[in-house]
């Protein structure tokens, strides 16, 4: 008795053709965690882009980053303050004494720069 090429070939290619059916679980989405961190401010000099030393005194404040925004209005702040939510929109005029709280996903402050 003789089996042909084929008749051994045939049940290679069906356990084959049948794990290439099975999906396996995708993996879950989330959004990244920025980790906290200072930048240093910038001023817009028409299309270049110039770093400005700390003029809105950012880097008092660096005891608030991780910590929740409910924190921002306890620090005495006397000059204007912007708060971004995560993802959120932000004022496109920059203004070098104005400090901005960047917030998190879960709203802790992960960055404080001036702008």
């Amino acid at each position: 008795m003789m089996i042909s090429k084929f008749a051994l070939l045939l049940p290679m290619a069906a356990a084959l053709s049948l794990s290439a059916c099975t999906n396996p679980e995708p993996a879950p989405v989330t959004d990244p965690v920025p980790t906290p961190h200072m930048t240093a401010p910038v001023s817009q000099l028409g299309a270049l882009e110039e770093r400005e030393p700390d003029t809105c005194h950012a880097a008092e404040y660096t005891s608030a980053l991780g910590q929740p925004s409910a924190i921002i209005p306890t620090l005495g702040i006397t000059r204007p303050i912007n708060v971004v939510e995560w993802r959120g929109i932000e004022p496109q005029e920059y203004n070098p004494q104005r400090i901005v709280f960047r917030l998190d996903v879960n709203g802790n402050i992960f960055n404080i720069d001036c702008g």
